[in-house]
């Protein structure tokens, strides 16, 4: 395992780990096909055949509570999206070019969700990389300018563009000479700083520096719940400066909502709105289409006005009728089942639930997190709050034998990132907490280097 690549601290690894000669068999298919630039998950990867509600099922029947996958935004196969994308698919699918109601009638529906804001128009991408892509060539547009601000492991996506503002890649991807990265917001290591002025202080430093550099500030993009940082939600409001620093330099202020996005709080529909900033654009991505590829940015009509007037845009795949049909399929799922509440009440569950076990287990550094997102800090020295990167590998591994899926986040690679279904349930939430306490047991018995229980 390399100390580069965050997504390698739940990887599989060939030759770590006994995986049987089917699986064998499949992983080398997989690999003489694929090539060799995709990952697997876990020591011992999984085949899956079938997905339904929070659960993924494999070939032998067995189910595993999925609370990691934030695509599937209502859970696996919700009836209401397949049965919006089958009905809509014999109907028609088509493009942009044409007019048509279900483009309008999502943008009218989106839009109506920002009414503190200035948003006034939705543009239409496949996947949250584009989005963001997208929203950067705007911001360039508008100011003028190239600089990029982004947290110290922030993930933005995989374009060209938008991977040089992704720093949570590794090192083997360079960033660009434009981009400057900032300390994340870390509350549980903050010392009883003032976060919201520490943080409005690196961004002015980084402002400042771009522009010795003779580069003149872009954005200043943020996911608002630091996803890749390690779930950093606290406390609410902390980024109103730093986002009014970014407006008086001359950039944009990109919400990133990829991931905090569509209720998932548990208190708005956007991750951005507890910190009552104003975004001049917000991206989306596929949670948008419970995994349908739609995705997109809302933006105010003056950070669009000039690129709208000078650039062409179009997406064939982008705001076809079939994503459409399902985009707004999620929205009136979230708002029949109410699971913006939902979101806050088994939430808070969930983030309780693990915090006693913090009574059992010295490992259990800090818990946090808001709505459906949480966040578990595993460290081998309480008083020093230092990462155990080790051990969160083991805790990932031991809970996906025992039939629950997560994954791990931050820089110290030692945060346990829980990000279910928004329709996770309590007795569910239950059974992560269950999983979690067993897996902590089992996984400190185990001496550092050795990969087998």
């Amino acid at each position: 395992m390399t100390t580069t690549d965050l997504n390698m601290v739940n990887a599989y690894i060939p030759g770590r780990a006994d995986v049987g000669p089917l699986t064998a068999a499949m992983i080398a298919r997989r690999d003489a096909l694929l090539g060799p630039a995709y990952r697997l998950m876990y020591e011992h990867p999984l085949h899956i055949v079938r997905g339904e509600g929070v659960w993924l099922i494999d070939p032998d029947g067995r189910r595993y509570l999925d609370v990691y996958n934030n695509v599937a935004s209502l859970g696996h196969c919700h009836p209401a999206v397949t049965e919006a994308i089958c009905t809509q698919a014999r109907t028609l699918a088509t493009n942009t070019r044409y007019l048509h109601d279900t483009i309008l009638e999502l943008a009218e529906r989106l839009l109506a969700t920002v009414p503190e804001t200035e948003l006034a128009h939705l543009m239409l991408t496949c996947t949250g990389s584009e989005a963001n892509d997208l929203a950067y060539r705007i911001a360039q547009v508008r100011t003028g300018g190239k600089g990029v601000i982004v947290t110290e492991t922030a993930y933005h996506g995989f374009t060209d563009a938008v991977s040089q503002f992704s720093p949570s890649l590794g090192v083997t991807v360079d960033l660009g000479a434009h981009v400057r990265l900032v300390p994340a917001p870390r509350l549980y290591h903050a010392d009883g700083a003032d976060l919201a002025e520490r943080f409005t202080r690196d961004v002015e430093a980084a402002i400042a520096d771009l522009r010795r550099h003779g580069i003149q500030p872009a954005a200043l993009i943020v996911d608002s719940v630091f996803t890749s940082d390690g779930i950093l939600p606290e406390p609410a409001g902390f980024l109103k400066g730093a986002v009014d620093a970014i407006k008086r330099a001359g950039g944009l202020f990109i919400a990133d909502e990829v991931q905090p996005g569509f209720g998932r709080t548990g208190e708005h529909m956007w991750g951005f709105q507890r910190h009552g900033v104003i975004p001049d654009i917000v991206t989306l991505g596929k949670p948008m289409g419970n995994g349908q590829p739609v995705a997109g940015l809302l933006a105010t009509a003056d950070a669009l006005a000039e690129f709208g007037k000078n650039s062409r845009y179009f997406n064939t795949f982008a705001g076809n009728t079939v994503s459409c049909a399902a985009a707004l399929a999620v929205l009136d799922t979230i708002e029949r089942e109410g699971l913006v509440r939902h979101a806050a009440c088994v939430g808070k569950i969930l983030r309780d639930g693990i915090a006693e076990l913090a009574s059992r287990h010295e490992a259990i550094g800090d818990v946090r997190g808001v709505g459906m997102f949480v966040g578990v800090e595993l460290v081998s020295d309480r008083a020093a709050r230092t990462p155990d990167r080790e051990l969160t590998t083991r805790v990932v591994n031991r809970m996906r034998d025992n039939g629950v899926l997560l994954s791990a986040c931050a820089m110290g690679h030692n945060v346990l990132k829980i990000r279910p279904p928004l329709v996770l349930s309590a007795d569910q939430a239950g059974m992560v907490i269950e999983v979690l306490d067993e897996a902590l047991t089992t996984a400190r018995s185990v001496q550092p280097g050795r990969d087998r229980y």
